[in-house]
C-alpha cells in the first residue's frame, strides 16, 4: 500500500469533475469549494459574451473591414463580458440564497418535474431582468437604458425576449447535461457496486477446497467454516439489491469474511469489531466497509510472517459517521502486491457520487501498520 496524500485541486480531475456537475445539474450533491463554482459562473458568462459578440458583427457588419477591426472586436467584447458577468453574478446570488431557503437541493428534486422547470428557468430570467441595467451602466451603455418605447423601451423589451429565449435554451441544455449526468452516475454506481460485490476467484476456490481438506480431519471447522462463507456470500449478494443498508450489515459482512480468513490463516490473523449503537444504525451505500478490510488483511497481514490484527472501529464525530480500519501489518508501501488503489479509487468515486465533498476517504500509515478513515455525513 502507498500513502495517500490529497492532491491539490487543479490536479485531481475527479473533484473539478464532481463541482462542475453540482454547477450544472440539479441533482449532483454540492462539492468543492464555493468559489470553484463562482469560477465555472465566470467562465460560462464569458463564452456567453464570445456568442454575444459574434452575434452582433453577424447582424451589424456591414463589410470586411468591419470583421477584422480588432479594436471593435475587443470593445464589444468587453462590454458584453460586463453585462454577462453581471447577470451571471445576479443569477449565481440568487440560486445561492434561495435554493437553502427552499429547503436545499433535496427538497427541489422532490417537486414535480413543472415545478423544478419553473424554478430553473424563471430564476435566471428574473436574474438577467434585474441584472441588465447594471450591467449597461458598468459596461459604459447607460445611455442605451431608456423609458421612452421609441428607443430604450425597445431595447428593453428585446433584451427581456433575449432573456427568456436564452433562459429557455439554457434550461433544456443543461437538463439535457443534467439527465446526462444522472444516467453517468447511476451507471457508473451499478458498475461498482458489481466490483465491489464480486468475489474474487481465489478466495472462492481457496475457501471451497479448504473446507474438502477439513471434512476428513477436522469436521467441526469444516462446519465453522462453511457457515462463514455461507454468512459472507449471503450478505454480499445481498447488498447488491438495495441502494444503501445500516452500517450494521457492513459489519456482519466484515466479520463474516475475517472468519473466513481466519479459519484458513488461523493464529496469523486476529480481528476485532467495535461500533456505537449509533453508528450501527446509519445508512450507507453496500460494500464500503469489506473491501478496506480486504485491503488490510490481503496488502498488510499475509506479507507479513507472524500476521497481525485488524481492527475495525465505528463512531458518530461531530455530524459524521467515522470508520476507522487499522492493520499492525507491513504498512504503506511495503507491500507488493497490486490492486490497492484501485480499490480505493472506486469507493471515493461512490462517495463522491453519493455525498459530493462533503464524504471522504483517506490513507495513512499507522505505527505499525496502516489506518484507513471513512467519513460519512450524517443525514440532515
Amino acid at each position: 500500500m502507498t500513502a495517500d496524500p490529497k492532491p491539490s485541486l487543479w490536479r485531481d480531475s475527479r473533484r473539478l469533475r464532481a463541482s462542475w456537475h453540482a454547477w450544472i445539474s440539479a441533482e449532483a450533491m454540492p462539492s468543492g469549494p464555493e468559489w470553484l463554482q463562482w469560477v465555472w459562473t465566470l467562465l460560462f458568462s464569458a463564452g456567453l459574451a464570445v456568442g454575444f459578440t459574434v452575434l452582433g458583427f453577424v447582424m451589424n457588419a456591414r463589410k470586411l473591414s468591419d470583421w477584422l477591426n480588432a479594436g471593435s472586436w475587443a470593445t464589444w467584447y468587453w462590454r458584453n463580458l460586463v453585462v454577462c458577468v453581471t447577470i451571471g453574478a445576479v443569477i449565481h446570488v440568487m440560486f445561492s440564497i434561495l435554493i437553502p431557503l427552499v429547503g436545499g437541493r433535496e427538497r427541489i428534486l422532490q417537486w414535480p418535474r413543472w415545478g423544478r422547470t419553473m424554478f430553473f428557468s424563471g430564476l435566471p430570467l428574473v436574474g438577467v431582468v434585474i441584472g441588465w441595467v447594471p450591467g449597461m451602466w458598468l459596461a459604459g451603455m447607460a445611455g442605451w437604458v431608456r423609458l421612452d418605447w421609441s428607443q430604450g423601451g425597445r431595447v428593453i423589451g428585446l433584451t427581456a425576449l433575449m432573456g427568456l429565449v436564452i433562459s429557455f435554451l439554457m434550461h433544456h441544455w443543461f437538463a439535457a447535461k443534467n439527465r446526462e449526468l444522472v444516467a453517468e452516475r447511476r451507471a457508473t454506481e451499478t458498475q461498482l457496486r458489481l466490483l465491489q460485490g464480486q468475489i474474487e476467484p481465489h478466495f472462492l476456490f481457496n475457501t471451497l477446497a479448504n473446507v474438502h481438506s477439513l471434512i476428513d480431519y477436522d469436521a467441526p471447522k469444516a462446519k465453522a467454516m462453511l457457515g462463514a462463507f455461507t454468512a459472507y456470500l449471503r450478505a454480499s449478494l445481498g447488498g447488491l439489491r438495495r441502494e444503501s443498508g445500516p452500517l450494521e450489515d457492513e459489519l456482519a459482512l466484515a466479520e463474516a469474511y475475517l472468519t473466513v480468513l481466519r479459519t484458513r490463516m488461523e493464529d496469523r490473523l486476529r480481528f476485532e469489531i467495535h461500533a456505537d449503537a449509533q453508528a450501527r444504525r446509519v445508512a450507507l451505500p453496500p460494500m464500503l466497509l469489506q473491501p478496506l478490510v480486504e485491503n488490510a488483511v490481503h496488502h498488510g497481514l499475509e506479507p507479513k510472517i507472524d500476521g497481525g490484527t485488524v481492527r475495525v472501529d465505528a463512531s458518530l464525530r461531530e455530524g459524521f459517521l467515522v470508520v476507522e480500519v487499522r492493520d499492525d501489518g507491513v504498512g504503506p508501501g511495503a507491500s507488493r502486491r497490486g490492486g490497492n488503489g484501485i480499490a480505493l479509487d472506486n469507493i471515493r468515486e461512490r462517495l463522491m457520487a453519493q455525498y459530493g465533498d462533503a464524504a471522504s476517504l483517506s490513507l495513512e500509515p499507522a505505527d505499525p501498520g496502516c489506518l484507513v478513515t471513512l467519513r460519512v455525513p450524517l443525514a440532515s
